[in-house]
């Protein structure tokens, strides 16, 4: 029978590519998100393998732990967990940051990744093997201006990571990283509230990566042989080269 994998935040962006791509590895998908017509609407147009839907808030420690009980005995040896949903809200000094958005970035990035991982743990520790990539970002390895609580956010994602892989080694669990740079998604339209304007500028006179980039590169990760696991990847578009130095074609 095919693996089971397990992607958070599948009803957009990465989190969708992802699910379509391991599907075309021939895993079979537990997809989650908040969204349910965007989760029925993704289980319509998987059909080349077995997709089964999960619809809960990764900021809701009691309805993510519900929602991986629940799971029928088909689905509950999950080889992959890719902890894929996160957010940003606002840009902004810290001095003028709104707490509600802090909030948003601490709950989802850092708690509801930590929420569906221990949840889904159970399931690779009585197996004995597992994989869990974790989706940070090159936030999480340079502070730029204005994005000091989202840095915070994903600097955790990076040491908890590094925390799983120690914890995990004698467990047979391997744990990775991947940390985007720009990447063309609903991500900066979320991040500015809705101002598509804003939003587009982000990306503008560069060719950013596409969801379809990271989640090909998660992929080839999770389909490594069993004595390899690829901790860490940092990719950029070739426009970009930090943070804050990006070549934009005028």
């Amino acid at each position: 029978m095919s693996k089971i994998a397990l992607v958070t935040g599948a009803t957009s962006g990465i989190g969708r590519a992802t699910a379509f791509e391991l599907a075309r590895k021939g895993f079979r998908i537990i997809a989650t998100g908040r969204r349910g017509d965007r989760l029925e609407e993704l289980q319509q147009e998987l059909t080349v393998v077995p997709v089964y839907t999960l619809q809960f808030d990764v900021r809701d420690k009691g309805a993510v732990q519900q929602a991986i009980d629940s799971l029928p005995e088909a689905w509950r040896q999950v080889e992959v967990l890719v902890n894929n949903a996160g957010n940003a809200h606002g840009m902004a000094p810290i001095q003028s940051g709104a707490v509600e958005d802090w909030d948003a970035m601490i709950d989802i990035n850092v708690k509801g990744l930590l929420y569906v991982t221990k949840a889904v743990l159970p399931l690779m520790l009585q197996q004995r093997k597992g994989h869990i990539v974790n989706v940070g970002s090159i936030a999480g390895k340079e502070v730029y201006p204005n994005g000091n609580v989202y840095s915070a956010s994903k600097f955790a994602v990076d040491a908890i990571t590094q925390g799983m892989r120690m914890d995990l080694v004698q467990e047979g669990i391997r744990v990775s990283e991947v940390a985007p740079g720009l990447v063309e998604t609903e991500f900066s339209e979320v991040r500015f509230k809705g101002d598509k304007e804003r939003a587009a500028s982000v990306y503008k006179g560069i060719a950013a990566l596409q969801a379809q980039d990271i989640a090909e590169l998660i992929a080839f990760i999770v389909t490594r042989p069993a004595h390899v696991n690829i901790a860490e990847v940092l990719v950029l578009p070739t426009a970009q080269a930090s943070a804050t130095v990006v070549h934009r074609q005028q």
